[in-house]
């Protein structure tokens, strides 16, 4: 009675036009968390037309959790790195209307997709959305699985997608939602020349299909992003990549100077002032190392974000 209830109550909401939603997770060495994620996927309002995650290593995925999901899932593997590996989402996933990136340590408020959905529909005007988070694990030490869901499932916040929508810069890369058509009729993809974590690849990607519509903030799309720090990249490697994958933006016209200045500079300030009192979780010293190491190599002529893969 309640299966047949939940269904009645899905097929009122489900808007007048249906979208084909693809959820897709790049992942590596995150085993248990996908796992937990996939599962919290499949108690959306609204489910995913499909599911599609790119691992690193065949052994990143459970193959029990996508067998009890209840739609159909694809595994694609690719390289490592989170441009490449999104990468390869993208062109297994063509012919849908929407994809939705979320991180592997991303879960969802249960309306989250029925939401995106209504927003799409109800927006032409709109190419690409970025959820509000419920809490952020990535700006502290980092939340548990069950810390994030306890965060879910106690939001009191219950916001249909007719919520605030607000322009935004760009999206935030733990969950970020696009139009599919411009971007595969004008072959935009995730620049692979930002490799391993690929520190800003989703405001590049995101500020590239800019021209073809709005870039929406909606606080209707909510989540807890838990900010695990098992598989990020080095401290020396990710402070090298504070400076110069903002340069190579500005090079390549997809970064404004205004932002990327400002970007730089404040993560420089960070690590300085934090390097004497760092937190546990950050390798302040690294980064700062990797910022110097930077700024030696633009007055060397030699910045490049894969410089990284030499560190």
């Amino acid at each position: 009675m309640y299966c047949l209830c939940l269904q009645k109550i899905q097929n009122e909401k489900m808007p007048a036009e249906k979208l084909d939603i693809v959820v897709g997770i790049a992942t590596s060495g995150r085993r248990e968390v996908l796992a937990r994620n996939i599962a919290t996927l499949a108690e959306q309002t609204r489910l995913p037309d499909r599911l599609v995650i790119c691992p690193v290593r065949e052994e990143d995925v459970d193959e029990s959790s996508l067998r009890a999901f209840p739609k159909p899932s694809l595994v694609v593997r690719g390289p490592v790195g989170l441009p490449a590996q999104r990468n390869k989402i993208l062109a297994a996933i063509t012919k849908a209307d929407i994809v939705v990136f979320f991180d592997d340590d991303f879960f969802a408020d249960p309306r989250y997709i029925e939401n995106l959905e209504n927003i799409f529909v109800g927006r032409a005007d709109v190419v690409a959305v970025t959820g509000s988070l419920i809490a952020d694990g990535a700006r502290g030490p980092g939340l548990t699985v069950e810390e994030g869901l306890r965060l879910i499932h106690s939001d009191t916040k219950s916001l249909s997608a007719a919520s605030e929508l607000t322009e935004q810069y760009g999206t935030y890369g733990c969950n970020m939602a696009f139009r599919l058509k411009p971007v595969i009729e004008h072959g935009i993809l995730f620049d692979e020349n930002l490799p391993l974590y690929g520190w800003q690849e989703d405001i590049d990607f995101s500020l590239r299909v800019r021209p073809y519509g709005r870039i929406m903030n909606a606080v209707a799309l909510r989540g807890v992003h838990l900010g695990i720090k098992l598989g990020r990249t080095s401290g020396v490697r990710f402070g090298y990549s504070q400076i110069a994958n903002p340069i190579y933006l500005i090079r390549k016209g997809s970064m404004s100077w205004q932002h990327a200045n400002k970007l730089m500079w404040r993560n420089i300030a960070a690590n300085v002032a934090r390097s004497f009192f760092p937190e546990p979780w950050v390798d302040r010293k690294g980064r700062l190392k990797g910022n110097l190491l930077a700024l030696l190599d633009v007055l060397r002529g030699r910045i490049s974000p894969e410089r990284i893969l030499q560190l």
